[in-house]
């Protein structure tokens, strides 16, 4: 389907519109499609201009190696952590799941860190057969947030969000499919397509119906977001206050394994 045509250029996000359907897609290649300021005042935007636009009906999100780049940012002192999920991260998260259309995230590549969360925010999640998904926060001493402790167990229950998040182990796409973390996995070379027939035939879809059922899944499942979300930015600016931060940021960069104290 390459009848999508470009309705709007960012700095680091390009929008694209075929009919009702709307393409978000995440264009910083260089950096991998890591977080900073400009790229989530890009990305809210465009979904905040998305969710307002009546003739807008589904929306796809869509990105390669979604990643955050907190490891790399080893400036003196703590991160201000809290401020960076508060202020750029919670607004994206919160804009997708309370956005009254359906909003489908297509992953090739990695979905890391806050990535996960970003995709995971989506009502359905596709994947390409050489996508991973990891929760690898605990590789450098920190906790998931961006809303992962409670959209990863959401999706596959108590035990499987643990070993994520405990062990920070690759998560394969056909095993995030058996385990119900997402929707349906496609080989590589047809993903573009069709994620964009998917998010096609939500947009011609009844738009009222998927506007209840999104509050209905949130009422029940995403009650406490708001709560969640705060709680997870007040335990991650502890996190990053750890020697065990340090270690793993130092580790990271010099590419070894981290030597953890527990401090």
């Amino acid at each position: 389907m390459d009848d999508f045509e470009l309705a709007r250029e960012y700095e680091t996000v390009n929008v694209y519109r075929r009919d009702a359907a709307v393409k978000i897609e995440l264009n910083r290649p260089e950096t991998r499609n890591a977080w900073n300021a400009q790229f989530s005042a890009d990305l809210l935007t465009a979904l905040r201009t998305a969710g307002d636009d009546p003739g807008a009906r589904a929306v796809l999100v869509t990105g390669a190696d979604l990643r955050d780049s907190l490891a790399d940012r080893t400036g003196d002192g703590p991160p201000d952590v809290y401020s960076r999920l508060t202020k750029q991260y919670h607004p994206i998260i919160t804009r997708i799941r309370e956005m009254p259309k359906p909003v489908v995230s297509a992953v090739h590549g990695a979905a890391a860190g806050i990535g996960l969360s970003l995709a995971l925010a989506g009502d359905l999640v596709v994947a390409a057969e050489s996508a991973f998904f990891l929760l690898a926060f605990v590789n450098i001493g920190l906790v998931p947030d961006g809303g992962s402790s409670v959209l990863v167990p959401s999706r596959v229950g108590f035990a499987r969000a643990a070993e994520l998040a405990m062990l920070g182990e690759r998560l394969p796409a056909a095993q995030a499919l058996e385990w119900g973390l997402i929707n349906r996995v496609w080989p590589d070379a047809e993903l573009a397509a069709r994620a964009e027939g998917l998010v096609a035939r939500l947009a011609a879809g009844p738009t009222r119906s998927y506007a209840g059922t999104k509050r209905q899944l949130n009422s029940w499942l995403y009650g406490q977001m708001a709560a969640q979300l705060e709680l997870e930015a007040q335990i991650q600016q502890e996190a990053a206050g750890s020697a065990d931060f340090v270690e793993g940021v130092l580790a990271f960069g010099e590419k070894r394994a981290p030597r953890f104290t527990g401090a």
